[in-house]
């Protein structure tokens, strides 16, 4: 059975996990609207992955004997400066929830639930790969500058990790 403490954290994640979804599905929304398919593609698979990390928190939860609360959500910003400072904000956020999680980790362990904090250990991991990806594009993007040509490779080049990242139709492509 989860504390009120440990439950109470739960239920500000999964609000973080609902919020990040909306706020890059909001940014791939704005992409395509740009011509940026490749981003676009790239955001949408990445606000998928957000509504699954907090499924699994939610369903984690009421498994445990807590309440996972499906939280009401502000909306998230529609415009965007440019493809570089959506990537930015993306880095930052993930470094946010990085913050959240090890927090979340912490507060687990005052309270020896230990099976939460097994639990949290593939967030952790999860989060490495997150921040890791996001630097990489900042990174590239920062080399791009005002390049419209690079950008123009950036935006298939993302559209090829989207595929990937989907695990769907990505190997399937790559073969024909």
């Amino acid at each position: 059975m989860l504390s009120s403490k440990v439950s109470k954290a739960l239920n500000t994640q999964i609000e973080l996990e609902a919020s990040s979804s909306q706020y890059y599905l909001s940014m791939a929304s704005w992409a395509e609207t740009e011509g940026l398919n490749g981003v676009a593609g790239f955001l949408y698979t990445h606000a998928d992955e957000e509504r699954m990390h907090m499924l699994k928190l939610i369903k984690f939860v009421n498994e445990r004997g807590g309440h996972g609360i499906v939280p009401a959500l502000k909306q998230p910003p529609h415009k965007f400066k440019s493809v570089k400072a959506i990537f930015e904000e993306v880095l930052k956020h993930e470094i946010k929830v990085t913050s959240e999680i090890n927090n979340l980790v912490e507060i687990t362990l005052k309270e020896k639930d230990y099976t939460t904090h097994n639990f949290l250990q593939w967030y952790v991991s999860e989060q490495i790969e997150e921040e890791a990806l996001a630097r990489q594009i900042v990174d590239k993007l920062k080399l791009i500058g005002d390049d419209k040509g690079g950008l123009y490779f950036f935006d298939r080049d993302l559209e090829g990790i989207a595929s990937a990242q989907d695990g769907k139709g990505g190997a399937d492509k790559g073969g024909k």
